[in-house]
């Protein structure tokens, strides 16, 4: 373990200059706080996408809606927008409050992408912009679609023909496999998942009763993704959706916060100088919550403090971003498993692209062990009647870890919000669930109860 195969460092120099290291490879669970973490203006410089890329995104969606709309019924009553509710879980916060201990200051919303239209969880936010962009690009191109038509049309035979000349592969744990084959499946594409050996079996069942082409690994996300790449390397129609660095990915997601932004307003819920809004999103390779954080800085500037969370098992971005190795490093290299019940957080290897992109963006990143997910789980399922997969859940508990440990503590200190904290939103971000089977959710409720 001595050799510097640590960009020049040993394991031991590593642990010296980052005392949670030891821990975080011990799989306890930590609270970690980001040094680099500036003010917004000095920050953003450093980014190489803004606004105008998101406002790009959020207009395609929009073109899309009323195809949307006529293919997925159950989007009716959002008119073909893919939306979820943020709503306040007050009987949570206090179940919370006893398991942990201590008071959260302010209020906590759940964020409930996991009843999220068509595939259930966030993923259908990115996964779906990234098809939709796809297949506008190539029917712009072959002259089948103008920007000013009305996007229905695409449900033709004409389209599906069209489209079934190209096919799209990705590689996945579970979520983001669900909502780009549903919607490749949907608009004529043939499509390719791969998929690691953690995926659910549900969830591959799932994508073969709408005529996806699953291919399975025993070993974990990263192999998934490479086999993914291969394979549309060697294949000119084959477009690649990659996890890892998609900036298409990335502003999908990144859209969310422009909604989120109108539904506090409807709310009458302030984000100011006074009024702080915390958000806590769960983390597997990054796009997700990465996209969804860089849109919320973008609007609430300084305002805004996102923490990501991870399983104590597969902390790939607290690692990456601690060690500024980014993904350069996995958490195999710390002799940590990467083995989880939290599927859609089974990754070793952080996003290299989202890391750099949020190095001074990102307040902190938190662990939770997988006994936790499931009591929450359950908890939830008590206290406010709310289904989530047990991934969905790491969100959950960031407020009162922000309060209980140290470096929270001095995170709202630092920030000078000691006095704002009795006006703060709580924001945990529920990242899925609502397409898991009801004996898998009974399953996890019960294991959860017996933790």
């Amino acid at each position: 373990m001595e050799n510097k195969g640590f960009e020049g460092r040993t394991m031991e120099e590593l642990k010296e200059s980052h005392p949670l290291l030891s821990k975080i490879i011990s799989t306890e669970e930590v609270f970690w706080t980001n040094p680099k973490y500036g003010n917004f203006k000095d920050s953003i410089k450093k980014v190489s996408l803004s606004e105008r890329d998101v406002m790009d995104a959020e207009a395609r969606l929009k073109r899309f809606a009323p195809y949307i709309v006529k293919v997925f019924p159950e989007t009716q009553s959002t008119k073909g927008i893919i939306e979820s509710p943020v709503i306040e879980i007050p009987n949570m916060q206090r179940a919370l409050e006893k398991i942990y201990e201590e008071k959260i200051e302010g209020t906590l919303m759940l964020k409930c992408d996991s009843h999220l239209a068509i595939s259930g969880s966030i993923k259908a936010r990115g996964g779906i912009y990234e098809v939709l962009k796809h297949a506008e690009d190539l029917a712009t191109e072959h002259n089948m679609l103008s920007l000013n038509d009305d996007y229905s049309i695409l449900d033709s035979d004409k389209f599906k023909t069209f489209f079934s000349r190209y096919s799209i592969a990705v590689g996945s744990t579970g979520n983001l496999g669900l909502s780009i084959g549903i919607m490749s499946a949907k608009l004529g594409f043939k499509v390719y998942v791969h998929m690691s050996a953690d995926a659910k079996k549900w969830k591959k069942d799932l994508l073969r009763s709408k005529g996806v082409i699953v291919i399975e690994y025993e070993s974990d996300y990263s192999k998934a993704v490479e086999e993914g790449r291969k394979q549309s390397e060697s294949d000119p129609n084959m477009h690649f959706i990659d996890d890892e660095n998609s900036t298409n990915l990335f502003l999908g997601y990144a859209v969310a916060a422009y909604r989120l932004e109108k539904q506090l307003k409807e709310k009458n819920i302030t984000i100011d100088d006074t009024h702080p809004l915390f958000v806590y999103l769960p983390c597997g390779v990054g796009g997700g919550p990465g996209g969804v954080a860089f849109g919320l800085k973008l609007i609430f500037k300084d305002n805004v403090h996102c923490f990501f969370a991870e399983p104590t098992h597969s902390p790939c971005m607290l690692i990456g971003m601690m060690t500024e190795l980014h993904d350069k490093v996995c958490v195999q290299d710390f002799g940590i498993d990467n083995i989880t019940a939290a599927d859609g957080l089974a990754v070793g290897r952080a996003s290299g692209f989202v890391g750099k992109t949020l190095e001074d963006l990102l307040s902190g990143c938190y662990t939770i062990e997988d006994r936790n997910l499931y009591i929450l789980l359950s908890q939830l399922s008590d206290t406010e009647k709310i289904y989530l997969e047990p991934s969905a859940l790491a969100g959950v508990p960031g407020a009162v870890k922000l309060f209980k440990d140290s470096l929270g503590q001095r995170y709202i200190k630092n920030c000078n919000l000691e006095n704002d904290m009795k006006n703060a939103t709580h924001i945990a971000w529920a990242t899925g669930g609502s397409m898991v089977p009801k004996d898998i959710m009974e399953e996890y409720y019960q294991k959860g109860l017996g933790s």
